[in-house]
């Protein structure tokens, strides 16, 4: 079964207090110790940011592991990544993970992985980096759209309300047929996929909401859902 669990925000690296959607995602596997690989190409592979993954995850009932394009620890990136259970992807630059992904070879071997039934999961850039289009912050001081790898219809948009200039571009860039229609996710909601088509919204704070936003007549129109609330 194919799965894309994609995080507007939160998570361990956001809310290390709270785990409940890095437990939903492990749960989403059927394993009893799923193994987890942590890839942080859109830090840099940030040591910070992998030693973060390791504190948190090392609490729940998994086998966290890493992947580093920057300082390699295997030249058999495709066998160890079809090992897993769990992709799970990190934040920061969406357009520097692409260009490195497609340079390794790393976004056909992802897609491999997902065909065989891997969980793939990510926040911020590693939620966005699943559709066919995404709102990114990787050039400096602005919002743009970005053609990501495809693997899920339409556009999306994280940090919905944990970054003000968020929802205005998203709506600007709609308006405009720049980007395509799409999901917004609020910190801490995660967008559950289930092949191409949304299976279920859950999140880990009580007032979260996603929201699916298109083009009308009357122009941009955004419907609100409320997720399932995961208790911490």
């Amino acid at each position: 079964m194919k799965q894309i669990i994609a995080m507007g925000g939160g998570g361990f690296s956001m809310e290390p207090e709270n785990l409940a959607l890095d437990r939903y995602v492990l749960a989403q596997t059927g394993k009893e110790r799923p193994k987890i690989c942590f890839v942080g190409t859109a830090s840099g592979d940030s040591q910070d940011y992998i030693d973060r993954f390791y504190a948190s995850l090392r609490t729940l009932d998994c086998e966290p592991s890493h992947l580093s394009l920057f300082r390699g620890h295997t030249a058999e990136i495709q066998q160890f990544v079809l090992e897993q259970d769990v992709i799970y992807v990190g934040g920061g630059n969406t357009r520097n993970l692409l260009v490195l992904w497609k340079e390794w070879g790393l976004d056909l071997i992802l897609r491999t992985a997902w065909e065989q039934g891997i969980l793939l999961a990510g926040v911020s850039a590693g939620s966005i980096c699943w559709f066919e289009e995404g709102v990114t912050d990787s050039i400096p001081n602005s919002l743009n759209p970005l053609i990501c790898l495809g693997f899920l219809p339409g556009s999306n948009c994280p940090h919905y309300d944990g970054e003000p200039e968020r929802r205005p571009a998203y709506h600007r860039l709609i308006a405009s047929g720049q980007i395509g229609a799409g999901w917004a996710a609020d910190d801490g909601v995660a967008l559950h996929y289930v092949g191409t088509e949304l299976k279920q919204i859950v999140s880990s704070r009580p007032n979260a909401k996603a929201f699916q936003v298109r083009l009308s007549e009357q122009g941009v129109v955004e419907e609100a859902v409320a997720p399932v609330y995961l208790l911490s």
